[in-house]
Formats: C-alpha cells, structure tokens, sequence
C-alpha cells in the first residue's frame, strides 16, 4: 500500500529536481541552447495559428464599413470641398481687391488735389445709361459736379447728391461730353459717349488735325467741369468717310468704367466744404 502511495510522489520529486537541474545547467551554461532554437521554430507556428482569428476580427473591423458610414463620410467630403473652394474663391478676390486698392492709393500720389475715397454700391440698369451709385453723399463734402475716378484715369462726374450716398454720370454715357486736348501737343477737341463702356468720339475733328492713332488725350480744363490734366483715353482708330468735313475718331476710355469698385472724388481748390443739393 505505502509503495503504491509513494510511487506517484516519487515520480513528482524525480521532475521536480530534473527541471530544477535543467534551469541550473541552463542559467550557467550554454548546453542547452540548442533546444531553445528547436523549441522556438517548433511553438512559433503554434502562436501564429492561435492569433489568426484576432486578426480577422481586426481586418473585420477596418474593412467592413457600413453603406451608410460610407455615404455620411462622402457627403462630409463634399462639404468639406464645397467650403474650401468658396474660402479659396474669397481670397482669390481678395487678393484682387488688394491689387486694385495699391493703384488707387498709387494714383492718389499723383494728384495735386485733395481726394476722398470712394465705393460703388449700385449702376443704372438701363444699358443706355451709363451712372454709378457710389456711397458718399452731402454728409461726406459731395457737390454736384464734383470729379469721379479711379486708378487708371477720369471717370465722371457727380450730378445728383443725397445726404449718405450720390449718383455720378460716366464720360462714357451718350449724354456727357468732355473737354479734352492731346498730351502730345495740345490740340483741343471734345470726348462724346455713346453708351458703350469701350468706347468713346471726337466730335468736329478735321481731316487736317494733327492727331493720330496712340494719342493720349487728358482733359483740358475748359468749361470748368474738369480739372486739367486727368487721363481720359487713348486714340484708336481715325476714319474719314467720303464726302465728309470731318474725321471718325474712336476713343479708348484710360478708367475701367464697368469694372472699377473703388473710386476717388476730386476735392479742387476752393471745393473743399462745398455742398451738394439734396434730394
């Protein structure tokens, strides 16, 4: 009976001080790392199959996307789009604006008189007509008759004040002349509109004028309406029909009549303080 007991135990202490034998040698020595090469290839595969089952779970997880979460990230990425291209439009124009600001302030420095800044905040809808709103009035020193223009040259002129804002008829309406002379050598003659922001006429120009194509024409400073000086147009073509006394001439407006926001009105000496009628 006692040896049947002990025989299991005996066994027990037998591992026992054989592994105990084995992590001594193994501690001190190097016998052993053979086994530890044969051993490691041998459970390594082990491992590797008993991790499969965690990684599908977690390539599950990254691949398999609901229809819906697909559809709620596209529409986020349009929006997300739709915002950055708006953002980059607005700079776009920004910068725009800014390049328009530098010529107007570099055009101020130019000029003799006294200037106030101005913005357009409305045009005539009739194409016939061509007159600008701009947003300052009586409050502001703005007179009927008052010079308006922008960066590149003359513009117009005030013709109807309010208290806060003012209308201002263009040199390019069929309406307006001007009083003009070449820079080049100071014949005289007058800038007519024709209800074409491109384009303007010499009236009354004869065959034997010394202008011609490329001429620069400013304003002369008769009549009083204009100060002297301020660039109108550039000559572009000079036409004589058949028959006739006098010769076509097709003037090319200096200002951007359709395009510029940001405009100077013209303070002369002697304008400054001076009103406007009221409407």
């Amino acid at each position: 009976m006692f040896g049947k007991t002990s025989s299991p135990i005996r066994q027990l202490l037998t591992v026992v001080l054989a592994a105990g034998s084995l992590m001594v040698v193994d501690s001190y020595t190097t016998w052993l790392s053979p086994l530890h090469k044969v051993a490691d290839n041998v459970v390594r595969p082990l491992y590797w199959i008993a991790n499969i089952p965690e990684g599908i779970q977690d390539w599950g997880k990254i691949s398999v996307i609901s229809r819906g979460v697909l559809e709620q990230d596209n529409l986020r990425m349009q929006q997300e789009s739709l915002i950055h291209l708006g953002q980059l439009q607005r700079m776009s124009e920004l910068a725009a604006e800014n390049v328009r600001l530098r010529q107007l302030l570099n055009a101020t420095e130019l000029l003799m008189d006294s200037v106030l800044v101005t913005e357009v905040i409305g045009v005539s809808p009739n194409p016939r007509g061509h007159t600008v709103t701009i947003d300052r009035g009586r409050d502001d020193g703005v007179y009927v008759g008052q010079p308006l223009l922008d960066a590149e040259g003359l513009m117009g002129q005030i013709t109807t004040v309010y208290s806060g804002h003012s209308i201002a008829l263009l040199i390019t309406d069929s309406t307006h002349a001007l009083p003009v002379q070449v820079l080049r050598n100071g014949v005289r003659s007058i800038a007519e509109g024709v209800s074409d922001f491109n384009r303007m006429t010499l009236r009354f120009v004869s065959p034997t004028a010394d202008i011609i194509e490329g001429d620069q024409l400013v304003s002369s400073g008769l009549g009083g309406l204009f100060p002297v000086g301020y660039p109108v147009g550039v000559v572009t073509s000079i036409k004589q029909k058949p028959g006739a006394i006098f010769v076509d001439i097709d003037v090319d407006p200096s200002a951007q009549l359709d395009r510029s926001r940001h405009l100077l009105l013209v303070f002369t000496t002697g304008d400054l303080g001076r009103g406007g009628s009221d409407r």
